[in-house]
């Protein structure tokens, strides 16, 4: 069989389980050095769901089943070297050699076909049908946990926030949780965070948030005591003059503006917190100093410019967490659709400092022409 054929005929049948593609060609143009995938349930259509790999970054695509056939067989005539896919009916691998020969290789089947009848509830934390207090008392669902279609994004993005708190909350070994939310707003996630530590995983937290505005904290407030929520308090305060002198055991900044977001990530630092969450958002600082003769071409245009200063940024924000001992991971928090700002910088406390770190920082700053950064100043 042709491996245009094989591809078609598993994705047309819907019989794949996962796949991936692996091996990559020196002469690729591509980024990303693995790609895995597998079948997803999107409100009741069946989509493949790509995870790329780019050195410890890691980044989410759906395809429908024409886009997927063309992605797979480009990659594999062009890019990698190998493809494994597990179907229902066999396990097959592809070899692809230097002069774009291939051979498939047909075995036995060795996965099991998920069910996909309940993929959507299984992969939320927050599953709808059941009611929330809290998502009903904030309007995102009606009183027999059926979310308002107005508030389904909400929903999403509160879920996501869970599962990214609960792929490094066991970080934190102890009971008894101490956690400061930086620029909390009307405090969706703060009240998720809460529900997901006390009601969930039966937590002792103490959770402070600390917002600007006087109504988003008295809001706060008086949502946190109607619910009965009572180890969440609401400060109104500035995130550069705060302190704290008990031990914070996490540190959560999501989309606090501009240095709001360095000033979160220095009290982090300062106070050794075993775990840091910030999406950054209106990276400004460096707009009117990055400046590079060699891309010029890139930076002259002002859309380039404002993007490429908002990821070197927060480059020089993770990597200035690596030479404070920790272990730091950019992760996509909502899907584009929703909103540009939507790459997280998710840090855990480990003790080890990067012998490259401290070089790759300085060599960044040089590249870009920067002289100074204010998060390496403040800290």
């Amino acid at each position: 069989m042709q491996l245009n054929e094989l591809v078609k005929e598993i994705l047309t049948n819907n019989t794949l389980i996962k796949g991936v593609v692996s091996n990559k060609m020196k002469n690729s143009g591509k980024e990303f050095t693995k790609v895995d995938f597998k079948p997803v349930l999107l409100k009741d259509e069946m989509y493949i769901q790509f995870t790329k790999y780019i050195d410890t970054q890691v980044f989410h695509e759906n395809a429908n089943q024409f886009e997927s056939e063309k992605m797979i067989l480009e990659w594999m005539m062009n890019d990698f070297g190998q493809m494994v896919i597990f179907t229902q009916e066999a396990d097959y691998q592809i070899l692809m050699s230097k002069k774009g020969k291939y051979k498939i290789l047909k075995k036995a089947p060795s996965k099991k076909m998920v069910d996909f009848s309940h993929n959507r509830k299984k992969q939320y934390i927050l599953q709808e049908g059941t009611p929330y207090p809290f998502l009903v008392y904030l309007g995102v669902m009606t009183a027999d946990g059926k979310v308002k279609q107005q508030r389904y994004d909400k929903f999403k993005q509160l879920n996501r926030y869970l599962e990214l708190v609960e792929d490094v909350i066991s970080e934190i070994d102890q009971d008894f949780i101490r956690i400061v939310d930086f620029g909390c707003g009307k405090a969706y996630l703060t009240f998720a965070l809460y529900h997901y530590l006390v009601d969930v995983l039966k937590k002792e937290v103490e959770i402070i948030g600390l917002d600007l505005k006087e109504n988003v904290i008295q809001f706060g407030n008086e949502t946190a005591e109607a619910l009965g929520f009572d180890r969440l308090k609401f400060y109104k305060g500035d995130i550069k003059s705060f302190n704290e002198e008990k031990t914070v055991d996490m540190v959560v900044s999501l989309h606090a503006c501009d240095t709001a977001t360095d000033d979160s990530l220095i009290k982090g630092i300062q106070w050794e917190a075993k775990v840091i969450m910030a999406v950054p958002c209106c990276q400004h600082e460096l707009y009117k100093k990055v400046k590079s003769d060699s891309v010029n071409g890139l930076l002259k245009y002002g859309i380039y410019k404002e993007r490429v200063s908002a990821i070197v940024t927060d480059a020089l924000r993770a990597s200035l967490l690596e030479q404070n001992g920790y272990e730091v991971e950019a992760v996509e928090f909502v899907s584009l659709e929703h909103t540009a700002k939507n790459i997280m910088i998710r840090a855990v406390k480990k003790d080890i400092v990067k012998d490259d770190s401290k070089h790759e920082y300085d060599e960044l700053k040089r590249v870009f022409g920067i002289e100074d950064f204010y998060m390496e100043r403040n800290l």
